[in-house]
């Protein structure tokens, strides 16, 4: 049985994992899972339609993670792993009514960490195949909090250019005729 806690909670609780034991990776694929849901979420936050697409792809992946860590399941036990429905529910994610580019610092971090994670599970691994399925989800990782430093790119550039056309239409607006 998976404790009741939120997306975040379940995150901290992930990385405090030393091993990728079933009852962890049932944890995960549930996290993973809900990856979706945490970049949908912010997406539609968002003011920026190319940053939120980066966002949305993120999101995509975090699903195919799961996929992975129900084929290291099946891998682990030698049974083909069929997830409950439990282990497939999506946690809630609860974000702020407005996020902007500053919330998305905390969320580089979080996928950096997810990659060193499975960096760290996959080191405690015999299985070539499992190791490889770690490794390849914390690779993809990092290529999120990638994408998400370019979202953080592209907002910043979308303000600075908002400002401009602010203050310019200040100006014309303060200027003598």
């Amino acid at each position: 049985m998976i404790p009741t806690m939120n997306f975040f909670e379940a995150n901290m609780k992930l990385g405090e994992a030393e091993t990728l034991d079933i009852e962890t990776a049932e944890l995960l694929i549930r996290v993973e899972n809900s990856g979706d849901v945490l970049y949908n979420e912010l997406a539609a936050r968002l003011n920026n339609e190319e940053a939120a697409e980066l966002l949305r792809k993120n999101g995509r992946e975090e699903v195919g993670h799961a996929r992975r860590m129900m084929k290291v399941i099946s891998l682990k036990t030698g049974t083909e792993y069929v997830p409950s429905a439990e282990v497939l529910e999506k946690f809630e994610v609860d974000l702020p009514d407005s996020v902007d580019a500053s919330a998305l610092p905390m969320i580089v971090e979080g996928e950096l960490q997810g990659d060193l994670g499975y960096q760290k599970w996959a080191s405690h691994e015999t299985d070539p195949e499992i190791i490889e399925l770690l490794l390849r989800n914390g690779r993809e990782e990092t290529k999120h909090a990638e994408r998400i430093k370019k979202a953080i790119e592209i907002l910043a550039s979308a303000e600075a250019a908002q400002y401009r056309t602010s203050n310019t239409q200040r100006r014309r607006s303060t200027c003598p005729k």
